[in-house]
């Protein structure tokens, strides 16, 4: 140790807490383990001596309480161990990656790597950027899970040690533990963690809120203690006697979750009811251990009555995470409902240090695979999204705090899906081909639509269909970020294959007109018909949008440019480009939400969108009128980081494309066949349904059908198609 850079009390104080991070340590180290751990300290206490932190203690403090999170917090091994301590000597001091390799080997190297290259993006300012980042930092999962989880423990004591910071840096990095690392953590399944982290983005996002709360559950200690004492001495004789080796302690509930349960049902602290659990902790063999949680339940349940809806078996069915545990809600001492959870100490471990116990603990039929399974399915969705970055970031969360449900494959097979999912969701989750082919879905038996609400204890049949492919209605039925991505990937690839038909189609055409299809047409098309790319004018062409006449407008209008152009050409003057004739397809219009709702709005004046800018809406706080943003603002990350539930999905749409629903019905003298030329003769339209039910008793038929159509105009045309099939005596709109 450089002595002459440290005080005697500071070099003291590292070997100190050098000492507690291997004596602390969850996994037990070897002599080899602690040799390597030595030397990265070395080589970390040496390579951080001249640096400060904003506190004024040595830097080397901070790499040694994030090994030491690392060490027993998060429970990893050696490895991890030496490259938390390792995690910042790159990026701050002279030495390379390449000496990390040699000193330490491969996999170190690759770690800290990943570290480094995390910290560098992470600084940027720029807004699409610092969401691009964040889908980065999740991308080194490819790498090495340790990555994540050691920069998950820098995280957490950054947030430890953030006083010294001015507040902005404060609200900023809290903001983002909220919006992303807190988010992540509860999905490996580091509980704890996750909710330290919660509570230090509350301290510094909302310190008011947090400080009250905090008080009040110090004024409240010592009544949940008595309540627990009685609890446990009304159970301890039955436990005792049943000769159960257990505890029984008081979970009090996260600051941060009173805060977003206050928040949410709109009550003060006093009406929050279950402010605390009482956990129920038993020792067993691994073959005994359902058998026992079992019965605790039915001791305790023979003296507190249970609620029966709020029963959870995370034994038969363990968490995605691992998490496993038998949850139950009871009515206790003074009539209180409060919160059991039993857990055997291999699954409380598991909850309390998520993927480091969940491999120690491997053993017999045990379902520990299932954060190993998360994170496969983690890797494909990154690889695969063409989201843009906030987008995806914003989706990504979502299912990183999602409940899950528990169906069932034909075969009884169990699949964990989030909450809210849908039978779609589950056909990609068995596997990408069948969700690509999906022609349907089966519930308990019994026909569903694609975007049913699956519940738990379902069993789920997915029909499919060679010929069956992804459609644009899908996105709106799909809720998981992999399903969203392979139809997205899917839609994407199919427009392309529309598109090259178009660009034959146009090249045909453009002959007739005796003008070739070479790069420099190509173009001019791209900004007379204002699109974004070539593909976008290839597959209106397939599609019908850029029709005959558009097409002559076109060349006329090159023609007319060049004469004009050939006019000038011989004088001294200047050729002035005639003005293109406004193109009556332009964006014209902003549609809001899943539905694309037509709301007032305002643009923001921080970013001044424009007709195709990628957009989002964000609900004021003064009236909730509707600001309209780019989603490359300035502002958009924190907007999405701390105001979250105030962004609304927002889309430029040409206005003559809009789709609107409405109804009509149908009167008629039945007859073979007609049902299929009504339906035919609306498809050959063009027009889209959402509904059709036709009727047919004594002869004559009625039929109400749900149609998707732009305009009046449209509708008219079919209504008008529709009167002269043979049989058909009245058509209206209702």
């Amino acid at each position: 140790m450089e002595t002459e850079y440290y005080t005697p009390e500071e070099s003291k104080e590292i070997a100190k807490r050098y000492k507690d991070l291997l004596r602390e340590s969850y996994q037990t180290l070897s002599e080899e383990d602690k040799k390597l751990i030595r030397k990265a300290f070395d080589v970390a206490v040496d390579a951080h001596k001249e640096q400060r932190r904003k506190s004024g203690e040595p830097y080397i403090f901070h790499p040694i309480a994030v090994a030491k999170i690392v060490a027993y917090d998060i429970g990893l091994d050696a490895v991890s161990i030496a490259a938390a301590l390792l995690h910042d000597v790159v990026e701050d001091t002279p030495i390379t990656i390449e000496e990390i390799a040699r000193d330490f080997g491969d996999v170190i190297a690759k770690i800290v790597k990943g570290l480094t290259k995390i910290s560098s993006l992470s600084r940027d300012t720029d807004v699409s950027l610092q969401a691009e980042n964040f889908r980065k930092m999740l991308l080194t999962l490819n790498d090495d899970v340790r990555v994540i989880l050691i920069k998950i423990a820098d995280r957490l004591h950054n947030m430890q040690t953030m006083d010294a910071m001015p507040t902005y840096k404060q609200q900023k990095i809290a903001s983002e533990t909220l919006f992303i690392y807190a988010p992540l953590a509860h999905r490996i399944g580091l509980y704890n963690i996750k909710t330290e982290l919660e509570d230090l983005g509350l301290k510094y996002t909302e310190p008011e809120q947090y400080y009250a709360i905090l008080g009040k559950m110090e004024e409240s200690k010592e009544e949940q203690l008595q309540y627990i004492k009685e609890f446990s001495e009304t159970v301890k004789t039955a436990l005792d006697k049943e000769k159960v080796d257990y505890y029984i302690k008081g979970r009090p509930k996260s600051i941060y979750s009173i805060y977003k349960k206050m928040m949410a049902k709109k009550i003060p602290f006093e009406e929050v009811y279950d402010k605390f659990a009482i956990r129920i902790i038993y020792k067993s063999t691994p073959e005994n251990e359902k058998f026992l949680a079992w019965k605790i339940y039915s001791i305790v349940t023979d003296y507190f009555r249970p609620n029966p809806t709020r029963l959870r078996d995370w034994l038969s069915s363990p968490k995605s995470t691992g998490y496993e545990a038998l949850h139950i809600t009871v009515v206790g001492p003074k009539n209180k409902w409060v919160e059991v959870q039993i857990r055997s100490e291999r699954m409380h471990e598991i909850a309390e240090k998520g993927y480091a116990a969940h491999f120690k603990y491997k053993h017999g039929q045990q379902n520990e695979r299932g954060i190993e399974q998360w994170l496969n399915r983690l890797q494909e969705v990154l690889e695969d999204s063409e989201a843009n970055a906030v987008e995806f970031v914003q989706e990504f969360k979502m299912n990183l705090y999602a409940d899950e449900i528990f169906v069932f494959t034909p075969n009884g097979e169990i699949k964990s899906l989030p909450k809210g999912a849908t039978p779609l969701d589950f056909a990609f989750s068995i596997h990408t081909e069948v969700g690509m082919h999906t022609r349907g879905a089966k519930v308990n038996g019994k026909l569903v639509p694609l975007n049913y609400k699956l519940r738990s204890g379902e069993q789920v049949e997915i029909i499919t269909a060679e010929n069956a492919s992804p459609n644009a209605n899908w996105l709106d039925y799909a809720t998981t970020t992999k399903a969203i991505a392979k139809i997205k990937g899917a839609l994407k690839e199919n427009r392309k294959k529309i598109a090259e038909e178009g660009k034959e189609i146009l090249r045909r055409k453009l002959k007739q007109l005796k003008v070739t299809l070479d790069e420099k047409v190509t173009n001019d098309m791209v900004a007379y018909f204002k699109t974004k790319t070539s593909q976008d004018v290839f597959y209106q062409m397939a599609t019908g949008e850029i029709n005959n006449q558009m097409l002559k407008n076109f060349v006329s209008s090159r023609s007319t440019a060049s004469s004009f152009f050939n006019f000038f050409r011989k004088k001294p003057t200047i050729a002035i480009a005639p003005e293109k004739t406004k193109d009556t397809h332009d964006y014209d219009m902003i549609v809001f939400g899943k539905d694309e709702q037509v709301l007032d709005y305002s643009f923001s004046k921080c970013c001044t969108p424009i007709p195709g800018d990628d957009i989002f809406g964000y609900i004021a706080v003064n009236g909730g009128s509707i600001k309209v943003h780019k989603k490359d603002c300035p502002n958009a990350l924190s907007m999405f980081s701390n105001y979250a539930y105030r962004i609304i999905p927002a889309k430029w749409i040409k206005s003559t494309e809009r789709e609107y629903e409405t109804s009509i019905k149908i009167i008629g003298v039945d007859r073979k066949g007609l049902a299929a030329e009504i339906t035919n003769l609306i498809s050959h339209k063009g027009i889209g349904m959402n509904n059709i039910q036709l009727m047919s008793k004594g002869g004559i038929f009625e039929g109400e059908i749900t149609l998707l159509v732009s305009n009046t105009e449209a509708l008219n045309s079919l209504l008008d198609s529709l009167k002269k099939l043979n049989g058909v005596e009245k058509v209206f709109r209702e």
